[in-house]
């Protein structure tokens, strides 16, 4: 069994560290919340920070907010590069900057490790569940190596290609997610508007070619409205601004991209930031006068 590092215990962090926990690898932790009881009572030591994690693990694992914040992890007072030694293997799970991403590649590359940028798929559920996507970018060997940990966490485990790769299909995968979930408000508004119950609506465009996933939980969550967060509004946020920056630098247009992103904006002008993503609903409710369901 090996000796894991894992920074970030969060909504997504906590589940992921247990899971490994749970296949047998030993877990030296650090997080800016509080490190969960049962991974106390399982045998996780609590560092002081990223570089004591960095000298008691052999693969160290980061699940934290953004590109600034991984790069504080990093390359921050007592971060993980003040720690680590030769042949260590530093794993991204984070959602962040795919450029960036090749820039602290190189850096963690030239003090002689490895480095993986995995970003994950299927919010607190696949966590818990152990069922995230994981999209893997770097070295084969890097990955051959982690792989058996990745398999603790998620099912659907690819190696897409070098470092930035697996940003990028994350990001390519915030888009899809997005506009899902804007695609499915726009229907459910429109059949509620229109008089139909949208709880039958929906379970018999189950049933069709419309049938999606998001569908199934994103628009059950708009119907019971339940807005708890999965995965909240603001990450998301995050994640098409990193699709609208690249698309920028690109020179290409992703116009539906860009109406998600308002329509996020809204949730959040709002005082809904912190809701879960499925809440997007809620901005074009608040256009129509109109709310898909009532509590």
């Amino acid at each position: 069994m090996a000796n894991v590092g894992f920074i970030g215990l969060g909504i997504m962090g906590a589940p992921m560290a247990l899971n490994l926990q749970k296949g047998g690898h030993k877990l030296f932790v650090n997080s800016h919340s509080a490190t969960p009881a049962d991974l106390v009572a399982g045998g996780a030591v609590v560092c002081a920070n990223g570089a004591e994690v960095a000298k008691q693990a052999d693969i160290i694992i980061l699940m934290v907010p953004d590109t600034p914040h991984v790069e504080s992890v990093l390359f921050g007072e007592n971060g993980v590069a003040q720690g680590i030694s030769k042949g260590k293997i530093v794993v991204d799970m984070s959602s962040i900057c795919p450029i960036q991403t090749k820039e602290f590649a190189k850096k963690i590359n030239a003090l002689g490790c490895e480095y993986l940028d995995a970003p994950v798929s299927g919010g607190e559920v696949g966590a818990k569940a152990a069922t995230l996507t994981i999209m893997i970018g770097g070295s084969e060997a890097a990955f051959n190596t982690v792989k058996p940990l990745f398999e603790l966490m998620g099912k659907n485990i690819t190696l897409v290609g070098g470092n930035g790769d697996g940003q990028t299909t994350k990001v390519a995968n915030q888009i899809i997610v997005a506009l899902n979930i804007q695609a499915v408000a726009e229907a459910m508004l429109f059949a509620s508007k229109a008089g139909a119950d949208p709880a039958k609506v929906r379970q018999a465009l189950m049933g069709g070619f419309a049938s999606s996933r998001i569908l199934e939980v994103h628009g059950e969550r708009m119907i019971k409205r339940t807005f708890n967060p999965g995965f909240r509004i603001e990450l998301h946020q995050k994640d098409l601004n990193l699709a609208l920056q690249g698309a920028k630098a690109m020179h290409i247009s992703l116009p539906n991209t860009s109406t998600a992103q308002e329509l996020m904006n809204a949730c959040a002008g709002n005082g809904m930031s912190g809701l879960d993503h499925s809440a997007l609903c809620r901005a074009i409710e608040i256009m129509a006068n109109h709310e898909i369901a009532k509590a």
